[in-house]
């Protein structure tokens, strides 16, 4: 499965940091060349090729470094999950350059990142599994603490229902790479999933869960905001308008949830992370919010993923 794609590079004099960003070494986009800072002079574009494949022993930093990313200080077992990932490799791919044999110059490093990984884990089997315990206990902890009523009680029954597998869908990459690789990377995923079930293999999923990243205006910044009460805050979202999806697809998964919660990772992200605003921008607050779809719109969502990425 190939996918050409663009990659948006941000070029800068190295002798010119922005706020400190040299210190950033733990950040995950930067690390790999890639900048997350948007609104600096000199960006350029570059035509890059990259394909799925199935991931190998290989890619564990590399996958585990995009975990790092979305679970930020979550208590989650991320060595155990990305070998759990590659131990499934029939399932799932590793977004990576393309090798080009005409170019000698090419450094055999860049070639062996991973730029994304799309997978799912079944929450439902497995739970003698370390890092399957600590992701349930997780979303419950979470949803117990930043959900409705209504969702908590979903929630809960949702993961108590051993009859009806839950699969928690990873779908991240770095920020820089664009929606359309999105859809060969899901309809890979889906006949795999399809494929995996006709051997009888646990891929029979009644919902996926997906925690997705997003930014969100600083509401402090905000003149004549009323304060809500938290029941009000649990159930009513902020305007759509506000909201930035590092993963702009999400926003159509998002869509079709039949039920979700969001909380704030301000407190745990890092600098890189979290995003560096200049001095004109609206600061955004980086967010997590977690989805809950029923597998019988796979389909569905994908189509339009397709119409949103043609446009």
């Amino acid at each position: 499965m190939a996918a050409p794609v663009k990659k948006r590079v941000i070029d800068r004099e190295r002798n010119n940091p922005v706020d400190g960003d040299d210190d950033s070494g733990s950040d995950s986009e930067s690390s790999n060349g890639i900048d997350n800072i948007e609104g600096l002079p000199y960006q350029q574009e570059i035509q890059v090729d990259f394909e799925g494949r199935n991931p190998t022993d290989i890619d564990f930093h590399g996958i585990k470094q995009l975990l790092q990313q979305l679970f930020l200080k979550a208590h989650v077992n991320l060595s155990e999950l990305t070998n759990l990932i590659i131990s499934q490799n029939y399932v799932g791919s590793v977004v990576k350059q393309s090798e080009n044999e005409e170019d000698d110059s090419e450094d055999e490093s860049d070639v062996n990142d991973v730029y994304g990984v799309t997978s799912v884990i079944n929450l439902t089997d497995k739970q003698n599994l370390e890092c399957i315990a600590q992701l349930r206990s997780l979303l419950v902890e979470l949803c117990d603490e930043h959900g409705s009523d209504q969702t908590i009680t979903f929630i809960r029954s949702l993961l108590d229902n051993d009859t009806a597998p839950v699969g928690l869908l990873i779908n991240e990459r770095f920020v820089n790479i664009p929606a359309q690789i999105a859809v060969p990377l899901l309809e890979s995923l889906n006949k795999e999933m399809k494929r995996a079930c006709e051997k009888r293999m646990p891929f029979n999923f009644g919902y996926f869960i997906i925690i997705c990243k997003l930014y969100k205006v600083d509401s402090s910044l905000k003149k004549n905001k009323k304060k809500s009460s938290k029941k009000h805050q649990q159930q009513a979202f902020t305007d759509e308008s506000e909201i930035l999806w590092s993963n702009p697809e999400e926003e159509l998964i998002d869509q079709e949830a039949e039920c979700k919660f969001e909380f704030s990772v301000k407190a745990e992200s890092d600098s890189g992370l979290s995003g560096q605003w200049l001095e004109d921008d609206v600061e955004m607050i980086p967010y997590r919010r977690v989805l809950v779809v029923p597998a019988t719109k796979m389909e569905l969502i994908i189509e339009r993923i397709k119409t949103f990425v043609a446009q």
